[in-house]
């Protein structure tokens, strides 16, 4: 074996087998997620559902608090997102990508703001707020919230939101000792540029479909 595997499984000594596949999972079905989402592809849902369904036993387990909140709403987020996108703005198109008024992006700040004080008060209720991870992951979660949010109403902003996220996230899964989540999240800062570039393109165009 390589340097390269022994050193990325020396991460996992100590670690149950079954979180290891099950990391590997929802590894699996959040690159299908956000693959899909950059297509504009109705099957961002139910694959991004698996996943973060994962994830939350996952960092429930190695006490990201913050990371774990995030999951869950990305759960309910994705079945409001779901519902948001099968709208149909006539009989033959559904909703277009836009861009976030000023009004939404007013809720943005607030919501931004207000998952950082909810996320540091978790925290201190189970007297976690101990590490410097601890304030970076109660940023990356509010970045991610947002992000969420306006996914789900397809918001080209969106994007910009992950990239920042997912850059932060690649040292401090690999700092947590998750390797294949930090990698993960670097493959996610690639296609978020992509995903960017490719709904600027579609900017305020209605699909006819959402699976391709």
């Amino acid at each position: 074996m390589s340097p390269i595997f022994d050193w990325i499984f020396a991460q996992y000594e100590g670690t149950d087998t079954h979180l290891i596949i099950l990391e590997m999972i929802g590894v699996f079905f959040g690159f299908l997620s956000v693959w899909y989402s950059m297509r504009e592809n109705i099957l961002v849902f139910p694959t991004g559902i698996v996943s973060t369904g994962v994830f939350v036993y996952i960092l429930l387990v190695f006490g990201l608090l913050g990371d774990m909140l995030i999951n869950a709403y990305y759960f309910a987020m994705s079945i409001y997102g779901w519902y948001v996108w099968t709208r149909k703005v006539d009989a033959t198109h559904f909703i277009p990508i836009t861009t976030t008024t000023f009004k939404e992006k007013k809720w943005s700040a607030i919501l931004f703001v207000a998952t950082i004080v909810f996320v540091l008060v978790v925290y201190l209720f189970f007297d976690k707020l101990d590490n410097w991870t601890s304030y970076v992951d109660s940023f990356t979660t509010a970045v991610f919230f947002v992000g969420m949010w306006l996914m789900a109403k397809k918001k080209i902003e969106n994007w910009i939101y992950w990239i920042i996220g997912d850059i932060i996230s690649v040292p401090l899964y690999l700092y947590k000792g998750l390797i294949f989540t930090s990698f993960q999240y670097f493959l996610f800062t690639i296609i978020a540029i992509f995903g960017y570039l490719a709904w600027k393109k579609s900017l305020n165009k209605s699909p006819q479909t959402l699976l391709k």
